[in-house]
């Protein structure tokens, strides 16, 4: 397998412990304030924040075991252990969303009051924790699934701060308790849209699935372009994480060659393949007029 190498970004983990720390803090106070003030969406606010912090201790341990070298029993290593984190992490905020809808509906038949000022406070409080957070993994996220999925569980998270904060001032001055049950189920539906979305692209690379942006006829074409190659067949592509890009494949030599000629010539696809469509780990098996039943040839 050939391998060309790219430039890594670095995710720092000192981050996440940061916000792993202010998000037990906030779930902490939320708790407390919700119960004390009677308030649905400040529990569900801690609730959500209590599903952050799991999810950020999860990317912490994910990113931690990502770093591990091969092994003879693990040749991959664990560079899979992002993916599986992400996708855990999405998968927990459509739950905690379902969850927040099933509460706010009871609530919203049987409104009471709620210590509004205590929700205010409170909500504000999470809105500079959570947005601290965010700017600590924003530059992160742009490059790491696992990192983005920690990043969106945080902004929702401030965002779900924002929303308490205008029911807790609607609460104050005009008496609406019922925007408390409003405002947790608009939390919890953004929650569902941001949820699947990174479920979708996690299970994905999970699954092994052609990424959407690879056209396998497109490569096909262009490896065709090389002299001296033949017919490309048997192609796999797939994410072992976000930053590796495979591809296995059997090639027909159009010619008998010596191995150091084939490798010139594989020298050439790995060029193209890399700066054509960015894949960066490549397998091709070479043969020359080899029968096979099973061939699957993709035409020009």
């Amino acid at each position: 397998m050939s391998h060309v190498h790219i430039h890594k970004h670095e995710v720092k983990a000192t981050n996440l412990i940061i916000s792993i720390v202010l998000n037990l803090i906030i779930t902490l106070a939320q708790l407390v304030g919700g119960i004390i003030s009677g308030s649905l969406a400040l529990i569900s606010d801690a609730l959500h924040n209590f599903s952050d912090v799991i999810s950020l201790v999860f990317s912490l341990v994910a990113h931690k075991l990502s770093r591990r070298k091969a092994s003879i029993d693990h040749t991959f290593g664990y560079k899979r252990a992002e993916l599986i984190a992400a996708f855990t992490n999405a998968a927990t905020l459509i739950i905690v969303a379902f969850i927040l809808i099933y509460g706010a509906i009871e609530r919203f038949f049987h409104p009471h009051p709620i210590g509004s000022d205590l929700v205010i406070w409170l909500a504000l409080l999470g809105i500079v924790a959570n947005g601290a957070s965010v700017l600590f993994l924003k530059k992160d996220a742009d490059h790491n699934l696992n990192m983005k999925s920690a990043y969106l569980h945080l902004l929702t998270d401030m965002m779900a701060s924002v929303a308490v904060l205008v029911g807790g001032l609607l609460m104050k001055f005009y008496g609406w308790f019922w925007v408390d049950s409003l405002m947790t189920i608009l939390i919890a539906i953004y929650l569902i849209v941001v949820g699947i979305d990174l479920l979708k692209s996690s299970t994905k690379m999970l699954m092994l699935f052609t990424p959407e942006e690879i056209d396998i006829k497109e490569i096909v074409r262009e490896v065709h372009k090389i002299p001296g190659a033949g017919k490309l067949h048997h192609i796999h592509v797939w994410h072992l994480n976000e930053e590796e890009l495979h591809l296995e494949a059997h090639l027909d030599c159009a010619e008998d060659i010596k191995m150091s000629e084939f490798n010139d010539l594989l020298h050439q696809i790995e060029s193209c393949l890399f700066e054509k469509f960015g894949i960066n780990h490549i397998n091709i098996q070479p043969e020359f007029k080899k029968e096979d039943p099973k061939h699957f040839i993709v035409q020009d």
